[in-house]
């Protein structure tokens, strides 16, 4: 197979995509993103060396491209997924969840450009780089018109109780019964480190300002009965 990403081409793994095709993901003006789950790459660190050199060039946000994010309810199924989501809604990307089956992920950069991810095969995912302006536009028709039948990631949570762990559980419970930080970190096993990391998550969860307020969004949700 040869270099040139003029055509498409089939990659074999994230190092392969990162090392070939990192560069098309430099969005200068849109960043478009549909997928199943938060769970489509297992090579630690190589997504988050694409997304921080985007976010280098600009990122989301003033002066940067515009990012929408659309993935199925799946992607709230456990609490550090959702804590994600809700952490990556905060930094600029729209977050939109759909009931409508996604494929593993699908990435359109500036219009221009389509990344597709197939399922892995013996441990190893195969992205299809797509520039045929065909194709491409056929595939960011079909995110928008799913995008508009999608809810706001903040109107779908509303009245949602988040998956969180029984440690969270835990965590809420001695909140609010007044324990200083100290005696809850000892109590629950954690260095006070993470106790207070582990507080914070919880207080994004719950998209709660301060503790007080997270005492009353967890009873508002049923989280302590």
């Amino acid at each position: 197979m040869g270099a040139d990403l003029d055509r498409n081409v089939v990659l074999r793994g994230e190092a392969e995509l990162a090392e070939r095709a990192g560069h098309l993901f430099d969005a200068r003006e849109e960043f478009v993103c549909a997928a199943r789950d938060l769970r489509t790459w297992a090579l630690p660190g190589v997504r988050e060396e694409i997304i921080a050199r985007r976010l280098r060039r600009g990122g989301a946000g003033a002066g940067g491209p515009a990012a929408f994010k659309l993935h199925n309810p799946v992607a709230l199924a456990d609490e550090d997924s959702e804590r994600r989501l809700v952490e990556i809604a905060r930094h600029g990307p729209r977050v939109r969840i759909c009931a409508t089956p996604l494929p593993h992920e699908t990435i359109v950069i500036d219009r221009r450009v389509a990344i597709l991810a197939g399922p892995p095969r013996a441990g190893v995912r195969e992205y299809t780089v797509v520039r045929s302006p065909g194709v491409v536009k056929g595939v960011i028709s079909l995110f928008w018109a799913t995008w508009e039948t999608a809810a706001d990631l903040a109107d779908y949570r509303r009245g949602r109780p988040p998956a969180l762990t029984e440690e969270s559980r835990r965590i809420l419970l001695l909140l609010g019964g007044g324990l200083k930080d100290e005696a809850a970190a000892r109590r629950l096993g954690l260095s006070l480190r993470t106790y207070r990391r582990r507080v914070a998550e919880i207080l994004t969860l719950l998209d709660a300002e301060s503790r007080f307020q997270a005492g009353l969004r967890a009873h508002e949700l049923g989280l302590l009965g």
